[in-house]
């Protein structure tokens, strides 16, 4: 699950490990803050500890929402800049591998500035920090308004614009994916995305799979997560999704709803260990296995390749 770091960082872990979590996400700051207060060595110690003795492998950070390093507008680009480079150093701090993050928005200039812009900024931070050992996870987005990752061949392009793209990985989030136009409602569909996925990017830059059904229907391109198996999605996508053996050590994150405590956390964890059991069959109201390739074209090849 994505859990709350209220309370202290290692708060989070401890969450993580009472929901029986094998992976977790965190923010490592407040997500609609351009700045933090500096780590303190003792919150990173109980962090680390936390994390050794806990199971739980590996935690992976999201950035702050408000960052948008694809923007036009030059001052809100470098403050974007700037607060990513506090997300970078403050997970390599944690001992945190990954960092997923939103490509950001074009603001009605183009896909194509916005990938050049964006690009731009990664090879800055890159080479500001050479030393770190941390990788950006570039997540699939629904597409609402300019923003950019609503297509495959858009991530892609960032892989293929950067001077590193061996730092750099990719998040799938199967409600964006969804709302993007992406129909992965039956284990046909979703095969076939993971399919591209993989043959786009390779296996070894597949990081991340956020698990989210959609209230919103295909292509609305509108983000709004559900409960898993209470959306436009539905049980038979992602029992496909978990039992395929290629995604087994990827890990699945939850960003579902939260509700008072963490009773939906627990209802959604259980559907989807339900869902990722031995056998097959098809579930009761299941949609019959009828789907539909992804509607993004193909190529050979991948990112760094």
């Amino acid at each position: 699950v994505h859990a709350s770091i209220s309370g202290g960082l290692h708060r989070a872990v401890e969450r993580g490990r009472a929901l029986g979590c094998r992976t977790l996400q965190v923010f490592t700051k407040n997500a609609t803050q351009w700045r933090a207060r500096p780590l303190d060595p003792e919150a990173i110690r109980l962090f680390r500890e936390a994390v050794a003795g806990s199971g739980i492998a590996p935690v992976v950070a999201h950035d702050a929402y408000l960052i948008n390093i694809a923007s036009p507008d030059a001052a809100r680009r470098k403050a974007s800049r700037d607060a990513l480079l506090l997300e970078m150093q403050r997970a390599e701090a944690l001992g945190i591998p990954f960092l997923v993050m939103h490509p950001g928005s074009h603001m009605g200039d183009g896909a194509a500035q916005g990938i050049r812009r964006l690009a731009a900024v990664l090879d800055d931070l890159h080479a500001a920090e050479p030393g770190l050992r941390l990788r950006i996870l570039l997540e699939t987005t629904a597409g609402q308004g300019s923003a950019l990752g609503a297509r495959l061949e858009e991530i892609e392009a960032v892989f293929h614009a950067v001077a590193m793209p061996e730092r750099l990985g990719v998040c799938i989030d199967t409600c964006h994916l969804f709302a993007a136009g992406y129909d992965i409602r039956t284990g046909r569909g979703m095969r076939a995305v993971v399919d591209e996925v993989l043959e786009r990017f390779g296996p070894e830059n597949l990081l991340c799979i956020h698990v989210n059904d959609s209230k919103r229907g295909l292509g609305s391109r509108v983000d709004r997560h559900e409960h898993i198996g209470l959306g436009g999605i539905g049980e038979q996508a992602f029992r496909a999704l978990l039992r395929d053996p290629r995604l087994a050590r990827i890990p699945k994150i939850l960003e579902t709803p939260k509700g008072e405590g963490d009773d939906w956390d627990r209802r959604n964890l259980a559907v989807l260990r339900r869902l990722a059991g031995a056998g097959g069959g098809t579930q009761k109201g299941a949609a019959p296995e009828k789907g539909r390739r992804p509607s993004a074209p193909r190529r050979r090849g991948r990112p760094g390749s």
